[in-house]
Parts: C-alpha cells; structure tokens; sequence
C-alpha cells in the first residue's frame, strides 16, 4: 500500500477514537483469553509405557450428554468397547461408567498403541452415544463433541497400585453412591461396570466360577488381562477386594458375606 493511499478498516469495525488512543509501553502484552470451564490433563508430554504396565484412564463428558447411566448410553459405550475389541495392541481390561465420567482399566504394547487405542475408543463412544442421546430427545441429530478434554492417564506399576486401581474402577458406583438408589439397593455388583468379570473377588472364596448376569444383560466386551499385575500381582498388593469395599475408606472386616 502506498503511503498516498487511505488505510482500510475491516468490515463493521467500531470507529476509532484517535483521541483517547493511547500507545502501549515497549515489550507490554495485551492481555490473553480468560481461562473457560474446568480443565482437563495438561498437555505435557505423555511418558514412554512399557507392555508390562497397565493404565488407569478417566474420560469425562459434557453436561449435555446427560447421566450415562441409564440403558441407552450403556448399550452406546458397549458397541465402542466391541469395536475397540478388534485391536491387539490396545486391550480394555475394565471399564466402569459412572454418571459424567469414564473409569477405564487399559493394557497397550507402547504409547503410541494407548494413544490410537484412546483415539479409536473416544471416536466411536462419541459416535454412538451421539446417537443415542438422539433417540431419546426430539429435533436434529446431536453432533457435538461428547468428551471436552483431554483424557486422564496414570501407569501403573506397582502391586498395590494395581489392587488399588482395580478395586476403585470396579467397585467406583458405591464412592458415589450410586449402591444406595431404589433400583441398585438389591445389586451385589455394579451392572454399569465389567466387574461380573472380575475373577477375584473375596466373596468368590474357592470357587473357580463367576456369578451369572441376567439374561437380558449384555456385558462389556473387555480382554483377560495379560499383564502380570493385572493377572497376579495385585494380589500382592492388599487383601482380597471384597464387593462391599468402598474405594479411598479404610477396608473393614465383613462379619457374613453375601450368597
């Protein structure tokens, strides 16, 4: 532009006071965006992960989706667990779904394999619960995002972090008093979650089988661990998980177990 030539103000900009214009200090900022909402895990580096080493992810959802726990939203998280199943370097050992939030109990060959299987998981839970949301709801198909920020991971080690990162996904629903509710009073485990999976149980004692669901019931579609910790070394790391113990409480003795 020639130094002639009038300066071009965008398009419905707010004429400019050149009065009570004043000039900002040498090396000033102007100020950045306020911060909006809650925010998700920082976006720093995620640490290298060993095969050995299982992972704890948390997965929240925006308000619109609504409590996940109800009939339509678990069938929707189900078929995003029956397409994730078709991996193998990704596996979903548990998964426990609570009313805004995720509890997933994960086993990949190395970072990149968590973060394409995270990937793939998110993509097709979005997908189906989208659709789901929909049936239940007059006007337009949703196509919002379902999971705002950033997933949750944390690796796990150590025995005791396995038995406590076991105990607290699958038995997550009496932390938040889900148990206490007229239709869950009854449940001995949580049917929004794979803990009919689960093998280890205390109330199991010596019997090498799992209690049966309903046969209307449609479990998780979820891997056998093959982690070591997954498969035995969490039972180096505490007693026995009871279904009436109550994740981040001290464990009390049960005085009968139920049949």
């Amino acid at each position: 532009m020639r130094p002639s030539e009038p300066e071009q103000l965008p398009l419905f900009a707010a004429p400019v006071d050149k009065r009570r214009r004043r000039k900002r200090r040498p090396g000033s900022k102007r100020p950045g965006p306020k911060p909006k909402g809650r925010a998700g895990s920082p976006h720093r580096l995620r640490p290298e992960l060993k095969a050995r080493h299982p992972v704890h992810v948390v997965l929240r959802v925006v308000g619109a989706v609504g409590s996940l726990r109800r009939r339509s939203t678990y069938k929707a998280v189900r078929e995003a667990t029956l397409t994730t199943a078709r991996r193998e370097d990704f596996r979903i050992v548990h998964l426990s779904i609570q009313r805004n939030h995720l509890h997933l109990l994960v086993e990949a060959d190395h970072k990149g394999a968590l973060a394409s299987g995270m990937q793939g998981f998110q993509i097709s839970a979005a997908k189906h619960l989208n659709a789901a949301i929909s049936k239940d709801r007059p006007g337009p198909r949703r196509r919002g995002a379902v999971f705002p920020v950033r997933y949750h991971a944390e690796i796990i080690k150590t025995p005791t972090q396995a038995r406590h990162a076991l105990n607290y996904v699958i038995n997550n629903w009496r932390k938040h008093r889900e148990d206490r509710t007229e239709m869950t009073r009854t449940w001995k485990i949580d049917w929004f979650s794979t803990a009919i999976m689960f093998p280890g149980w205390e109330e199991y004692g010596d019997h090498p089988f799992l209690w049966r669901w309903p046969p209307t019931y449609d479990p998780l579609v979820v891997y056998q661990p093959r982690t070591w910790l997954f498969r035995e070394g969490y039972k180096r790391g505490g007693p026995p998980i009871s279904v009436r113990e109550v994740p981040s409480t001290p464990r009390q003795p049960h005085a009968d177990k139920p049949s």
